[in-house]
């Protein structure tokens, strides 16, 4: 059965236009297969195109260079054997549960006792049995992404894409989803034959595939894959379980720092991190039990931030060279400790000595300030600068983080309204 290939993308690229211009590349040289009774995971940073992807396999947009063929055929519009379910509900607020489920059979021209018949089955098999007569309005978040899992699934498609479904619920009511799904695979009891999901979520990557595809960003391709080779149903707490979470936190660690390394510089992409969340993880990492050394994965679950979140403030710290990341673990330097331990002002002192010694562009623009005799210079001047190396939003946010991070060490000022720079309240 799973030498069967269901889908198959090829030096897959997509790129959109720039508002001032050019294009920004999304996609490049992506690979994907995916094979029956498989569930592959795609799991990355926000901005490495894995949604962009979805939409090009389910034919909502179509890829600039490369290929995606589904059953041996390209794929040339939405396919007939391709489902997805969105990370909003999605749902029609004017439509009964069973009116929003039977949408995408009418669209088939079905005769309607089988429209019917086969919503209810779908509503049925989701958990929905009883509520077929029920508003969106009066159901729960997690009772209105069934309701757009029984949507996708009515149809029986051969593929089902789910982009997120699960991150827009609350922790308890996303696992039980999780768990009922992954219940109907293990019985053969849905029409699928493959899933794709796309997720943030490391744990709930290992939790429910087969196979994880790590993504880089800018721009977006398949830089690792992990096979997880354990049986269903997986226990969170089985040593297996956990040494896969910390490989996947290694690799991703590891790609993201040789990433920054090989741009170094004014093309170094900053994402935008306040000062307060740079803080707040520096005294929980320098906090019993951890004291000074954190598994990535604990220090996750425990402050219940997912990739998305954690990583940004981790590698803030290690850039600051308040923290280093390696092997999966973030360990405190010398400085990140003296920060834990110092009172405010102390703190504005280590970070104003980081940013000059550790982040090219606060120390650049401190050097223009000073340099000047009137001790301005105009926000456009460095904005400019940073577009000879990064996108234009690129640039817009590492300037943003520069500017938050400047005004806690208050090494220079910047006015929002003149959008200029200055020292006229610096340390």
């Amino acid at each position: 059965m799973a030498d069967t290939t269901l889908l198959e993308v090829h030096d897959v690229r997509r790129s959109f236009p720039k508002p001032g211009g050019g294009e920004l590349l999304v996609l490049d040289g992506v690979e994907l297969a995916l094979k029956q009774g498989e569930i592959v995971g795609l799991l990355g940073r926000s901005g490495s195109g894995k949604s962009t992807l979805l939409r090009l396999i389910s034919g909502l947009s179509r890829p600039q260079g490369g290929t995606i063929r589904y059953l041996g055929q390209p794929i040339d519009g939405p396919p007939g054997g391709i489902a997805m379910v969105f990370q909003s509900f999605a749902l029609f607020p004017w439509l009964t549960v069973l009116e929003n489920v039977q949408l995408g059979l009418e669209a088939l021209n079905l005769p309607p006792a089988e429209i019917r018949s086969r919503a209810i089955a779908a509503i049925d098999l989701i958990g929905l049995d009883g509520y077929e007569n029920a508003y969106p309005r009066e159901l729960s978040g997690g009772m209105r992404q069934r309701v757009g899992f029984a949507r996708a699934l009515v149809v029986h498609p051969n593929i089902l894409l789910m982009d997120e479904p699960f991150s827009a619920l609350d922790v308890l009511t996303a696992e039980n989803l999780r768990t009922d799904l992954l219940e109907l695979w293990g019985e053969d009891q849905l029409p699928i034959k493959g899933m794709i999901l796309v997720t943030h979520n490391i744990e709930e990557a290992v939790l429910m595939c087969d196979r994880v595809l790590l993504f880089s960003t800018n721009p977006g391709r398949v830089a690792g894959e992990i096979r997880i080779d354990l049986p269903r149903p997986r226990e969170r707490t089985d040593p297996r379980f956990e040494d896969y979470v910390d490989q996947i936190y290694t690799e991703m660690t590891a790609r993201q720092r040789a990433a920054r390394a090989d741009r170094g510089g004014l093309g170094t992409l900053m994402t935008h991190v306040s000062p307060n969340l740079i803080s707040g993880l520096i005294e929980a990492v320098a906090a019993a039990p951890y004291n000074g050394k954190a598994d990535l994965p604990d220090i996750a679950s425990d402050l219940q931030m997912e990739i998305d979140e954690l990583f940004p403030v981790a590698e803030a710290l290690q850039m600051l060279r308040l923290g280093d990341l390696e092997g999966g673990d973030l360990k405190l330097t010398h400085m990140g400790k003296r920060f834990a331990d110092a009172e405010l002002n102390e703190r504005k002192e280590i970070f104003s000595r980081a940013l000059i010694g550790h982040v090219p562009l606060a120390a650049h623009i401190r050097r223009v300030l000073d340099e000047r005799a009137h001790h301005t210079a105009p926000r456009r001047r460095f904005v400019d600068e940073l577009e000879d190396h990064m996108t234009e939003d690129a640039a817009e946010e590492t300037l943003r983080t520069v500017v938050s991070w400047s005004r806690f060490a208050e090494l220079f000022a910047y006015d929002d309204e003149s959008e200029i720079f200055s020292l006229e309240n610096p340390a």
